[in-house]
């Protein structure tokens, strides 16, 4: 007897319009202050790499990517709920800095809630390291909260 496994299909395309509800809906759980659908269409018409991870044909993970001349700043990323602590965070953030060298990028740029120590232990296992500290950069529901700018060389 030949068992085949079912093994995923896995894709990356760029980000359309059409796919915002899948986007925002993962972006709604994952984030206390999500992006909204005209921040993500504003990425999309400004020309920034906005790209979405499908796996079996299902959006289930993206990122947006701004060049600014040789720097990648990733501006966003995340990935569903569903598929979390299983690898696809590391890939997908893999597969952004690929696209950065492949742009012609030197650097790669980000920001990051303190509070957010497993997204911080992901990009810390990537290479990245802490540059600095951007002072008040996310609401909170009482305020404001620092951003960690973390880098890495592509």
């Amino acid at each position: 007897m030949n068992a085949q496994l079912n093994e995923p299909n896995i894709s990356f395309r760029e980000m359309q319009i059409d796919d915002l509800d899948d986007v925002i809906q993962i972006e709604t759980v994952n984030f206390p202050f999500p992006w909204t659908a005209g921040n993500f269409k504003d990425s999309i018409n400004s020309g920034h790499i906005c790209l979405v991870l499908e796996i079996d044909e299902a959006v289930m993970g993206y990122a947006i990517l701004m060049m600014v001349l040789d720097e990648a700043h990733l501006l966003n990323i995340s990935v569903s709920p569903s598929w979390k602590g299983k690898g696809w965070g590391r890939y997908l953030l893999k597969h952004m800095m690929q696209v950065g060298r492949d742009k012609d990028g030197l650097n790669m740029f980000l920001e990051v809630r303190p509070s957010n120590v497993s997204a911080i232990t992901l990009y810390e296992s990537i290479g990245f390291n802490e540059m600095g500290v951007r002072p008040g950069y996310y609401p909170t529901h009482n305020g404001r909260e620092n951003a960690v700018l973390m880098g890495v060389a592509l």
